[in-house]
């Protein structure tokens, strides 16, 4: 092993300890988290703020974290929900990590949050092989990404607990193949639910919302083949 790889696992070990700990520490107050990865443009910030918007109008108390390399831009979006919102700047990081999420929750937190929502930098390379301690891994692809999103980023997708294919009112103009898409997402993840929305018209907030509150009351999650690892990070098949 050459020394870049050893330092590679060290870090993700660490931060494997610090997620699982951060995980059973927001168990015991009564959170779930959910951990959103998908690429730039994807249309995930539009639509967590609707989510949110939908969680208040059904009485759930949720919170959100926005992570992005520089602007509070998206934290501004998202508040206008009403929910509690934090932005999260990584000066060029291009993922998070358990440690900056524990250390932004320490004094900021609703006491009454059941909900918090991670939306991770917009990447679907590094974000994917951290854990952050969430309960629910959502990836999100817009319809004008292309089919074949999934094959380009196997680890994302094969560690999706959810997918969410978002912006279907372009799919007609997009030349957005769903049968195709659906069949790329099974090869690397087997049997996890696909959820179609769009963020304009609404379709799809709720089931978004009703798949994340159930995990949140004990339903269990689908188990994908690159689960993150029970004690840490997303472990991708090794090389044959």
């Amino acid at each position: 092993m050459c020394q870049s790889e050893e330092v590679t696992r060290a870090v993700l070990a660490r931060n494997d300890g610090l997620a699982a700990s951060l995980r059973d520490d927001l168990a015991a107050r009564g959170v779930s988290v959910v951990n959103l990865l998908s690429s730039p443009g994807s249309g995930k910030t539009e639509l967590l703020g609707r989510v949110l918007a939908r969680a208040g109008e059904r009485d759930v108390p949720v919170a959100a974290f926005t992570a992005d390399l520089a602007t509070e831009n998206d934290a501004r979006r998202l508040a206008r929900s009403g929910a509690p919102v934090k932005q999260l700047l990584t000066d060029g990081l291009c993922h998070l990590e358990a440690r900056q999420v524990r250390g932004h929750l320490e004094g900021w937190l609703p006491a009454d949050t059941a909900v918090l929502f991670v939306e991770n930098v917009g990447n679907l390379v590094c974000p994917a092989s951290y854990d952050l301690g969430e309960h629910l891994r959502i990836v999100l692809m817009a319809v004008t990404e292309g089919e074949d999103k999934p094959a380009k980023y196997p680890t994302a997708f094969g560690s999706a607990h959810l997918v969410v294919l978002t912006k279907t009112d372009l799919a007609g103009p997009a030349g957005f193949d769903g049968t195709a898409f659906a069949e790329q997402v099974r090869r690397v993840n087997p049997g996890v639910e696909i959820v179609p929305t769009c963020a304009r018209t609404g379709e799809g907030v709720d089931t978004v919302l009703d798949r994340v509150l159930a995990v949140r009351d004990g339903a269990p999650a689908h188990r994908p083949p690159l689960a993150p690892h029970p004690h840490g990070h997303v472990h991708a098949p090794t090389a044959s």
